[in-house]
């Protein structure tokens, strides 16, 4: 098996930038461009299976077929991101679901171990209820990698995903940010990975239960939270409630979740929208799940969003999971958040509307200050967590980071 090296090790990290027409479905072009500039996926592969994607059943057989081809063919960073991401979009109950990401995960370590044998990043589990979150933690690196001798880290990041979030996807991220002076904490949460996936923890609103959990572990303080996707809902509500917590970066616009799933299915500020809020909040189960039976036909985004969400967030229909989701918001709680906070969004999520922000703005009335910063498809990051362009957006985060930190002297 190819292994990873002591000279790949003290290269500097890079990114990919570019977005790509792979797939004529939003969610599987995004998801098939995440593939490339995130995991480790091969372009001109990509490039050639793209068009013949056009069901999740396709995504699974065709992810697979690739991971056995890259193994044979000793390409393991490239297995590495085919099985993990076959995985997507396969759904509760599918025995392949928990294999592919165990095949994928299991990889992972054995590929990138030289990072962990050698101590560069630190891996440990932290006590959550009946579980265990896993952690990866990194201290600031100089250029190439070698460790700072006691060098003060820039500030400290607690660092997260969100809805259908892998933590190891966020690995050269976090190694970006300690290359750059900042010691970083990598965790996965209720919901994520393999805390749902192996052991069978789902999600949580109340992320400041998972986040302190974390904070007591290693008797953090001070901290700045980065919660990317959902975790743009999950950091803030967080740090409404966690005093530790110093500066907030919303990575992802994300005022309330039932509002996105609706937006996403049934068309922002719509008609359809507007009615089926109206049904949910009237109690009208089986209208609604009518509803979302007839858009997840016709939509494979809906479908995987339901599915996904009935699994993620232990639902049994369409109307469990969108009445549920009314409680993953920080609308109602936004006036506890008194941090420095910095918000991201992209103006061709195909989620989640740009316009929302105008809900978080005007609910964060009691914030030390608040920075928005839109970044756009002429930048290669008009697409969700802007991953057409990631060091750009990392770059713009460790700034914001430094000046809210100088601001404070």
């Amino acid at each position: 098996m190819q292994q990873i090296t002591e000279a790949a090790i003290i290269m500097a990290v890079t990114f990919k930038k570019g977005m790509y027409e792979l797939n004529t479905q939003s969610n599987f072009n995004y998801q098939l461009n995440r593939l490339v500039m995130w995991d480790g996926g091969d372009l001109e592969e990509i490039k050639k299976v793209g068009p013949t994607i056009h069901t999740s059943e396709d995504w699974k057989t065709k992810l697979i077929s690739l991971g056995d081809k890259a193994m044979a063919e000793q390409r393991t960073e490239n297995a590495i991101a085919y099985y993990r991401m076959s995985e997507f979009f396969m759904y509760d109950g599918d025995p392949d679901k928990k294999k592919y990401y165990k095949k994928g995960t299991e990889l992972f370590y054995d590929y990138y171990k030289e990072w962990f044998e050698s101590g560069r990043v630190e891996r440990a589990e932290v006590p959550y209820e009946e579980v265990k979150l896993p952690v990866m933690h990194v201290k600031p690196f100089t250029e190439y990698g070698t460790r700072e001798s006691g060098a003060a880290p820039k500030d400290v990041i607690l660092l997260h995903g969100g809805n259908d979030s892998y933590f190891e996807e966020l690995f050269f991220p976090m190694l970006y940010l300690a290359e750059n002076g900042f010691e970083v904490y990598l965790f996965e949460g209720p919901g994520q990975g393999g805390v749902m996936r192996v052991q069978g923890k789902h999600f949580t609103y109340e992320w400041e239960r998972p986040v302190k959990a974390v904070l007591d572990y290693f008797a953090l303080s001070d901290v700045t939270i980065i919660g990317a996707s959902l975790g743009g809902m999950l950091a803030p509500r967080a740090a409404a409630f966690e005093s530790r917590i110093s500066r907030v970066i919303a990575w992802s616009i994300f005022p309330n979740f039932q509002d996105v799933l609706l937006s996403a299915s049934q068309g922002a500020g719509t008609r359809q929208f507007k009615l089926a809020k109206k049904l949910i909040s009237m109690h009208c189960r089986s209208i609604v799940n009518l509803v979302f039976r007839k858009k997840a036909e016709k939509d494979e985004m809906v479908r995987w969003g339901l599915e996904h969400g009935k699994y993620a967030y232990e639902a049994k229909d369409a109307y469990g999971y969108a009445s549920n989701m009314s409680r993953y918001q920080m609308l109602d709680i936004a006036d506890k958040i008194t941090q420095d906070i910095l918000i991201v969004g992209a103006n061709k999520d195909h989620f989640i509307p740009y316009e929302m922000i105008g809900e978080e703005i005007n609910a964060l009335k009691n914030v030390r200050s608040l920075t928005f910063r839109l970044f756009t498809d002429k930048e290669s990051a008009g697409n969700h967590c802007n991953c057409g362009n990631s060091k750009l957006v990392f770059d713009t985060l460790m700034n914001w980071i430094l000046q809210m930190k100088s601001a404070d002297r």
